[in-house]
């Protein structure tokens, strides 16, 4: 072989072979493992070195060949396409956010939340719409900063589609992730010393946007159904919040808890920031209308391409009234914040064509499946949050879970505990499992099931 590569198949991964091959060969050639012009092995030997017949090294040759990926030289073999390691493919990354979370290393499992599966992208339709948007020639003008009138378009319309909501092409904001999109918000509409409620435990990276512009947080609880409204302090300004799964713990807020959070705000003359960061995927019902239908005047809405697609994206979108968008915007251009073109573009072009969702569709299917992996494979502990979303929560004993944080760690399994998601002291104990991330389903297997020997062993007292 011309190349020494970890390629492996898995015959219990209900997913063919040869797509198998191909996923992890357009992985190795847009990450540059594979370098462009780097001949690879002749199809009988490579199936020789896998086990498998030649006809799955074939097929996976052809799908490839098909994309553009790989060129066949006259007598000399099948190498890498001159050029094509430079294109845009998206690759999975180590998400960091506290400086307590180690980077994943070559061979780890990942189990920790906060990443999206992307060995079921549609390569061809992501390259053609960033080969597309890459191809316009740069403009004169000042970049709007409401982001591209064609792309809030194509938003309008997905998040009606998407979500259930009607919104506003001028209340549509494009920007480039939920936290940017906070961010903006924040130094809007908040000053130095704002008391702004949090979810407890909640995202760690929302929390440090606020902070960072000066804003007092409390810390407001929540249960299995997620944000605990009753008791919500009358001086609050905002409250930041993830109703349709909760971040960690997975609650789904129900009707008459979203009612009564509008009802505060609206008596209290506070916003309600909400974080749709994966809201199109839902496994035991249809997705959940987002909080802003209910009350578009005191919701600011917040989306991301994060989990849908990929982080390499960057763009995501803020929504709200029109009056408190055009404040937005002029915030917006003091800052000297922008969004880039190509990646609006990009997804402009991803939306039209119906690329993003037929992606969403198949990631639903895609995500149940891991989500039933995880589950078996962590047969006998008590679970929660696992009706949606890319994670879910594993209730065990504080000490259990460190144990088990560190002694995975020490075999290569990278799981977190819900510490981390903590502004204040601890009000509930137990390990966050992700299953969006570059693990494979004999992976995902593998490292739940160790984690569950860990954490059903009695070393604990």
């Amino acid at each position: 072989m011309s190349i020494d590569l970890p390629l492996t198949v898995d015959r219990d991964a209900g997913e063919p072979l040869s797509a198998q091959l191909v996923r992890q060969l357009r992985a190795a050639m847009g990450e540059g493992r594979l370098a462009a012009g780097e001949r690879l092995p002749a199809s009988r030997a490579l199936a020789a070195v896998l086990g498998v017949g030649r006809t799955v090294v074939t097929e996976a040759y052809e799908q490839l060949y098909a994309e553009g990926w790989l060129e066949g030289r006259h007598g000399s073999g099948t190498y890498v396409t001159e050029g094509v390691a430079a294109s845009p493919v998206p690759r999975p990354q180590s998400v960091t956010t506290g400086s307590a979370r180690r980077v994943a290393r070559p061979g780890d499992i990942d189990l920790r939340p906060g990443l999206a599966w992307v060995g079921a992208l549609d390569t061809p339709a992501w390259r053609r719409a960033w080969r597309l948007a890459s191809g316009a020639p740069p403009q004169q003008q000042r970049p709007d900063p409401y982001g591209l009138p064609g792309l809030r378009l194509a938003l309008a319309d997905y998040i009606r589609r998407s979500r259930g909501v009607t919104c506003p092409v001028d209340g549509i904001v494009v920007t480039r992730g939920a936290t940017n999109g906070l961010d903006l918000l924040a130094a809007t509409v908040l000053r130095p010393g704002d008391r702004v409620g949090v979810e407890e435990p909640g995202y760690s990276r929302a929390r440090a946007v606020l902070v960072a512009r000066g804003c007092e947080l409390v810390p407001c609880p929540v249960d299995a159904q997620g944000l605990v409204v009753d008791g919500l302090p009358d001086d609050l300004r905002l409250v930041y919040t993830t109703p349709s799964h909760q971040f960690p713990m997975g609650g789904v807020l129900p009707v008459p808890r979203r009612q009564a959070l509008l009802a505060w705000a609206r008596r209290n003359g506070a916003l309600v920031a909400e974080d749709d960061y994966d809201g199109e995927f839902r496994y035991d019902v249809a997705p959940l209308p987002a909080l802003y239908g209910l009350d578009p005047d005191v919701v600011v809405y917040l989306g991301t391409t994060a989990k849908t697609l990929t982080q390499d994206m960057g763009i995501g979108w803020l929504v709200g009234r029109p009056d408190l968008v055009r404040s937005i915007v002029l915030r917006r251009e003091e800052l000297n914040d922008r969004t880039p073109a190509v990646p609006q573009d990009a997804l402009r072009i991803l939306l039209e064509r119906g690329d993003l969702d037929r992606h969403v569709r198949r990631m639903r299917k895609e995500y149940a499946r891991r989500r039933d992996v995880v589950v078996q494979a962590l047969d006998g502990l008590p679970l929660r949050g696992d009706t949606a979303g890319l994670h879910l929560v594993a209730d065990v004993p504080a000490r259990t879970a460190d144990r088990v944080v560190r002694e995975a760690g020490e075999r290569g399994v990278l799981v977190e505990t819900l510490d981390r998601h903590h502004a204040g002291p601890r009000r509930a104990s137990g390990l966050v499992i992700g299953y969006g991330s570059a693990a494979n389903l004999a992976e995902l297997r593998a490292g739940c099931g160790l984690v569950r020997r860990l954490a059903l062993s009695r070393r604990d007292g």
